[in-house]
């Protein structure tokens, strides 16, 4: 089981929640980000404690490889970690953007696409976000709404409950607003088109870029009725939110022990505390604590895990 140093990143739309969230220590402002787990080059998350401690997740990798993966994902991955998670705060608006999905990114250059997924953690009141288009647009009435200043007009729009699940899979367009705390689990990759930026200026007194042929290829323009996960949550049950090709993401609210069994999962499996805390041991002995805001990394030689406390957490594996 490992556990690695956050990566807070401040920023001009950051606010003040994930320090208390995470029970830090640190007087940094505006953290719009704490990346958990990250084998983005260049910022790397590094192993706290323990047997690796000080080595960067990907050095991890190259050294227990499929022990670490699985060997499907060792073969399909090699020695780049998979996903990355994120606790992401917006005091202010982020920008209306879109991903590419994996063959328009290479199509563009670009290493892979990017699909991600939100779980909202306690938020302000009345925060908002978008997800996906309320109604049908061609590419040219969309590079025309982005010119007019009217796009956010096409888009859904949703308050955001603590436990709402939004899947964001590569095209849809989507925007956090302001108020919203959630955390984010997403493959792989930076790769991102800022679509609208509602006409903010930088600290220079400059627009920001624009990508807008790039988003124009990739966008998907599919609308959809609703693009809420809809689940009951059942306690001290495993409840699967999301399922696709890139993870399997599952939400476990508990008040009494539970084994999970991994002996038949071929995949390293993330544990993310999002509200309480208890206490993780497995089949070959090691023991850690699970609680609010802590991300914990279990190995593909994991076969099973024994959690005890009242804790709710995300389970996420590739």
């Amino acid at each position: 089981m490992i556990k690695f140093q956050p990566l807070l990143k401040s920023t001009i739309w950051g606010g003040e929640k994930i320090i208390p969230f995470k029970q830090l220590q640190s007087d940094q402002k505006q953290v719009g980000e704490s990346w958990e787990i990250s084998g983005v080059a260049g910022n790397e998350t590094i192993v706290s404690e323990g047997p690796y401690q000080g080595k960067k997740l990907n050095e991890v990798v190259a050294l227990l490889k499929d022990k670490l993966l699985g060997a499907e994902n060792y073969s399909r991955f090699g020695d780049e970690f998979p996903l990355l998670i994120k606790f992401i705060d917006a005091c202010h608006d982020l920008s209306i953007q879109v991903h590419p999905d994996d063959e328009t990114a290479h199509r563009q250059g670009k290493h892979r696409g990017k699909t991600e997924m939100w779980y909202a953690l306690p938020s302000s009141p009345g925060a908002m976000l978008y997800n996906g288009l309320k109604r049908q647009i061609t590419p040219e009435e969309y590079k025309k709404m982005v010119h007019d200043d009217t796009i956010c007009d096409a888009l859904a729009r949703y308050e955001v409950r603590e436990g709402d699940v939004f899947f964001i899979p590569a095209g849809r367009i989507h925007a956090i607003g302001e108020g919203c705390f959630v955390a984010e689990i997403q493959q792989t990759s930076d790769v991102t088109y800022r679509i609208y930026d509602f006409k903010r200026r930088d600290k220079d007194g400059n627009y920001r870029p624009l990508h807008t042929e790039e988003a124009a290829e990739s966008i998907d323009y599919k609308v959809l009725d609703d693009y809420r996960t809809h689940y009951e949550l059942v306690k001290n049950q495993s409840v699967e939110v999301v399922r696709c090709p890139y993870f399997t993401t599952s939400v476990y609210d508990l008040d009494e022990p539970m084994t999970i069994d991994y002996s038949d999962l071929d995949s390293f499996v993330i544990l993310i505390g999002v509200k309480g805390g208890g206490a993780l041991s497995d089949d070959l002995g090691h023991h850690t604590t699970l609680r609010t805001g802590e991300t914990v990394l279990l190995p593909a030689t994991t076969k099973e895990v024994r959690v005890t406390g009242n804790v709710k957490f995300l389970e996420t594996y590739v």
